[in-house]
């Protein structure tokens, strides 16, 4: 018997294209418009796999999903041109298989669609969970990188398993650890964080496992630590990067064991925290330089999640302005709006310190700007970012720079100054520009310029090592 796609979209266009290629697969394809013929749908016959977006023509598509769904255990792959964490969780909440933001991979909704047919019945998820006030959990932007951010903490939300959150600082790393939390099975236990950078490296242990009155000079009464204090909940292990070698042999045991004691202790406790670590550090190379264990490693970076810097999601920043002045606002900052201009002079800054430098700006264009409008004028004279135009240059062709290449190459070898083979140099010369120019044009994220130069990300990122590239 073929199987059965019941496909709720209201844009004909891409109802269609959907239709075309799930049908290339063998399957039978019914196509509706609406909440209304969706239910229609579902009194006749329950389908094998369930693809809806989420606002359609009379509701919402999400919240009007009938019981019968879940307890018949239909996947259901939901599809959304909102593109939020908000969404994303939503959709876990309702106990869906899969979450694509538009615009899709047709692709990708392909192997979802095949993997749904084939999954077994009892790995459908257990139904909605409640869900927290506030869904987005300060995380604002629509970005490609951020949709993968959004649909792996929504993936995380019926689970335990360990988290590491890389990305620079300033990235909104402890944001991301909260909304894992706030989503996940322990949202109500604790959050609890420690910031391994900030902590003496003789009070580490001391900090996570706690002590006993008298176990060292001062310890003058029991004090409970970090992993007693998230009990039931989520620790947060910030800059796990900075623990001193020694700390991390504790703690690897801890994570194995699920058990530790005090300092100057017998009495044996439970681990029962979820762990979530980040660092703004390269922890794989850290391994391989013998400065991170890596047993430890393979203990915590059981999902990692990357976050992206803000350069490598430019496209994001009106929004983020938006929220920053809405928190200004509410925290008695004067009331402002960014005049086009000024958000352009701040989408063309490199933010070395990413969002929260983005954050910092807008509180102090907000305070220090005489009128309302903030502008361009105010962000270059008040954060001293942006500038006129810089002299147009004309650009050089690529055959005057090949030939400008073979030039150079021909007179070394004629000065007997060590050279590489013609073709080699050529090949390295031709590599950079061009991977130069996809990552430029992917503003930075080398996740999409793998995809577009169709090699996997860590090829592209030994290439970029190789060829001297600043990566993003």
């Amino acid at each position: 018997m073929r199987k059965q796609i019941l496909v709720v979209e209201d844009d004909a266009a891409i109802a269609m294209i959907v239709t075309e290629a799930l049908a290339a697969e063998g399957a039978e394809i019914t196509t509706v418009a609406s909440i209304a013929a969706r239910d229609a749908a579902l009194r006749t016959n329950l389908p094998d796999v369930l693809i809806t977006d989420v606002i359609l023509p009379d509701g919402d598509g999400l919240e009007t999903l009938p019981a019968e769904m879940s307890k018949a255990g239909t996947p259901i792959i939901v599809l959304s041109a909102q593109n939020t964490l908000d969404t994303a969780v939503r959709a876990a909440d309702k106990g869906s298989f899969d979450y694509l933001p538009k615009p899709f991979d047709l692709g990708e909704l392909i192997a979802s669609v095949r993997s749904a047919l084939h999954r077994s019945p009892d790995r459908h998820a257990t139904g909605p969970r409640p869900q927290s006030e506030n869904a987005s959990h300060g995380l604002i932007g629509r970005a490609p990188a951020m949709q993968i951010v959004y649909r792996t903490i929504a993936r995380l939300a019926s689970n335990d398993l360990a988290v590491l959150i890389l990305g620079e600082s300033g990235t909104g790393k402890e944001l991301v650890a909260r909304a894992v939390h706030a989503t996940g099975l322990r949202r109500t236990g604790p959050f609890v964080a420690i910031n391994m950078a900030a902590i003496p490296r003789d009070l580490i242990e001391a900090e996570l496992f706690g002590h006993e009155k008298g176990a060292f000079t001062g310890a003058t009464e029991r004090k409970a630590g970090r992993f007693e204090q998230a009990s039931g909940g989520t620790l947060f292990l910030d800059e796990i990067g900075d623990m001193p070698m020694d700390a991390q042999t504790r703690l690897l045991r801890v994570l194995q064991s699920n058990e530790y004691s005090r300092i100057g202790g017998r009495i044996t406790l439970n681990a029962n925290v979820r762990i979530v670590a980040a660092t703004h550090r390269d922890i794989a190379k850290m391994v391989g330089d013998g400065l991170f264990r890596e047993d430890l490693f393979y203990r915590l970076n059981v999902i990692p999640i990357e976050l992206p810097a803000l350069r490598e999601r430019r496209s994001d920043i009106p929004a983020l302005v938006e929220h920053f002045l809405r928190e200004g606002t509410a925290a008695g900052l004067p009331t402002r709006h960014f005049t086009p201009d000024a958000v352009t002079q701040l989408e063309r800054h490199n933010w070395p310190g990413n969002v929260r430098e983005l954050a910092n700006a807008v509180q102090r264009l907000t305070l220090l700007a005489r009128d309302v409008a903030v502008t361009g004028d105010d962000v270059m004279q008040i954060i001293g970012i942006g500038s006129a135009s810089p002299p147009s240059v004309a650009p050089t062709s690529f055959d005057d720079r090949l030939s400008d290449l073979v030039a150079q190459w021909t007179q070394d070898r004629l000065t007997n100054a060590p050279v590489t083979d013609l073709h080699a140099a050529l090949a390295s010369k031709v590599d950079a520009a061009l991977i130069g120019a996809v990552l430029r044009h992917n503003g930075g994220n080398q996740l999409a310029a793998a995809r577009a130069l169709g090699i996997n990300r860590n090829t592209l990122r030994k290439r970029i090592i190789e060829l001297g590239l600043k990566a993003r």
